[in-house]
């Protein structure tokens, strides 16, 4: 009879470590169904994206307040970019993004400069001030080559 109580004890704490577990993973992973931030999306249009992902950070003066949700290029050939960005972030009309790079060659993400007006950007607004990517393979070859202007 003894043995029964150790054995239900130790099968108690088990459960509780497994739920434990449980809640920690999904804490501390991005399951975005089960996340509790709140966003809006905005869209970014730019000339050049090199080496932005979907995934990638959105952040204002390294913060991050969002992530890139999606890339596609519009029958214009202008590459667009849709930003998830924290309900609490207020972003004015006046903004700029900008395509930035994690050191010289790590991973991009948009940088959002904010601007000052009082009107903000609400639910599928774009974003037209943008600042495209800098191309650095292409400006070391002109350098190397002698084709700097």
């Amino acid at each position: 009879m003894k043995n029964h109580g150790i054995e239900f004890w130790v099968g108690l704490f088990l459960i509780g470590g497994f739920l434990a577990f449980g809640y920690l993973a999904l804490q501390l992973g991005e399951v975005p169904f089960l996340s509790s931030r709140k966003s809006y999306t905005i869209t970014a249009q730019f000339d050049n994206i090199s080496g932005t992902k979907k995934g990638a950070s959105v952040q204002i003066a390294g913060v991050i307040v969002g992530q890139v949700s999606g890339i596609w290029l519009d029958e214009d050939g202008v590459a667009n970019i849709s930003l998830q960005v924290d309900k609490g972030v207020q972003v004015s009309i006046d903004s700029m993004a900008s395509v930035k790079s994690k050191g010289l060659i790590g991973d991009k993400y948009i940088q959002l400069s904010l601007g000052g007006d009082e009107e903000l950007f609400h639910e599928g607004d774009v974003l037209t001030d943008t600042e495209s990517a800098v191309d650095l393979e292409s400006l070391i070859s002109k350098f190397a080559f002698g084709d700097v202007k």
